[in-house]
Formats: C-alpha cells, structure tokens, sequence
C-alpha cells in the first residue's frame, strides 16, 4: 500500500518523498525545539549585518558598494548564511545519521540534498528581511530581478557539488571538518558580500570571478543594483558550479563504498 505512494524503492518518487521527509524533519527539529522558531532564519543575518552597516557606515568612511548599503549588504549575506551554514553541515552529513544510512535502500546523495533543500528553505524564508529593508531604504527593483530565482538553482547546483565531495571526505578524513571550518571563514572576505566585484583593484576584481559566489551573489544583487552585474563573474560562476557538480557525482559514486566501510 505504502509503495503504491510513494513509490518503487531507488525510484524517482521515492527519492522525492524521502527527500521532502527528511528536510521536514530538519525543519521541524530546528523550530520547534526553539522558543524564537522562525526567528532564528532572520536574526543571524540581520545581526550580522546590523554590525557591517555600522561599522562600515557610521565607524568608517564607506568606499565600498551601493546605496542602500544596508540592501546591498542583505542581498549577499542572505545567500551567504545558506551556503555556510549547508557547507557546515556537509562535514557531518553521514556521522550524525550512521546507522540510518548504513541501513537505508535510498541513494546516499540524499544525505547531501536534504541539507541543501532545508537549509534553502530557511533561507526563503528570511527574504522578508531583504523585502523590508529594500522597501524602507527606497531601493529601486528593475526587470533584473528575474535573475533572483537564476542565482537560487545555480547556488544549489553549487552546494550539491560541493556536498557530494565534502560530505564522504570528512568520513574517510575527520580533519577536513575543521579545515572546512577555517575555509569559510576566509571564503567570507574572499567574496563580494560585504563589497561588490567591481570594488576590488586590478588584477583581484578578475581572480575572483573565479570564485563561483562571485557570480552568483552578482545575480542577486543586480535586481537592485543593475551596475554590480559581471559578465565575466557570472559565466565563470555558472560554468565552474556545474563542473562542481559534475565533479562531485564523480567523486561520491568513488567514495560511496569506502565511506560505508567507515561508519
């Protein structure tokens, strides 16, 4: 009877149901054993950027993105928080469900997705803060904002490569969790979250298109601030997300099995 529902076990069907249960569940255990719930996928962001717009526009002389800095700012740190946060997760995707993934007749890579489907879903519903801060800084929306949803599937296509290659890695080689760790915090400054691509100088502002987020928070932003689109940042970003992705199915078929053996 159950089948009939949801599906053939390894059918497309099945994945989805599965997929869906268990982002619910993460969803479920993040907000209802929490007193502030959906709180917590606004405050983070909005604290963080409460301290760069202070800090950059009251302590500092700004020389650094648009106006409203504080839209310009959100736009890339919504984004940024999923991705972190996904990639945090990533290094114990497998440890923390062992016995359930060792025993499962699902693809493993469901493992991976799910963080990848909840952890955006948190970051959907913090776009009400994006919302409200570009109502009440007077920012202007034009026809680019059709590239918002554009950068949302390219940053996931991003994060399921790179959680198809971290995920099984930090299995076989427990030190890559808090190397990852170490690896955000200098990603964060390596990419245009609290500046633009057009802000750096000479020979950086073409480096770091070669960083995908460079591209991808180019394409959230452009919808406020048409001058911050990249043409250059943009197709690198897109082609090396896909080529991550590639990469990363490649790499988890070759590690699925030894990475059972180790949990």
């Amino acid at each position: 009877m159950t089948t009939a529902v949801v599906g053939a076990p390894r059918s497309a069907k099945r994945y989805v149901h599965s997929l869906w249960l268990l982002s619910g569940r993460d969803l479920k255990v993040r907000y209802s054993t929490s007193a502030l719930g959906y709180l917590w996928s606004i405050l983070d962001p909005l604290v963080m950027s409460g301290i760069y717009w202070f800090v950059f526009t009251q302590v500092f002389s700004r020389t650094v993105g648009e106006q409203p800095y504080i839209v310009f700012l959100i736009a890339a740190l919504l984004p940024w928080v999923w991705f972190n946060s996904a990639v945090s997760d990533f290094t114990r995707a497998f440890n923390r469900d062992a016995r359930l993934v060792r025993s499962t007749a699902i693809p493993r890579s469901i493992w991976v997705n799910r963080i990848v489907l909840s952890k955006g879903i948190e970051f959907a519903f913090s776009l009400p803060v994006l919302v409200a801060f570009a109502v009440l800084g007077g920012a202007t929306v034009g026809w680019n904002l059709a590239w918002f949803p554009v950068a949302m599937l390219l940053q996931a296509v991003l994060l399921t490569g790179l959680g198809l290659l971290i995920a099984p890695l930090c299995v076989l080689y427990t030190d890559l969790e808090r190397t990852t760790t170490l690896i955000l915090r200098a990603l964060f400054y390596a990419s245009p979250v609290i500046y633009g691509v057009h802000d750096l100088p000479g020979v950086f502002g073409q480096l770091i298109a070669f960083n995908p987020l460079a591209g991808i928070f180019s394409l959230y932003r452009v919808g406020f601030f048409p001058d911050q689109w990249d043409t250059m940042s943009v197709v690198v970003g897109a082609s090396m997300s896909v080529g991550i992705l590639a990469l990363g199915i490649i790499t988890f078929r070759s590690l699925e099995r030894p990475m059972l053996k180790e949990l």
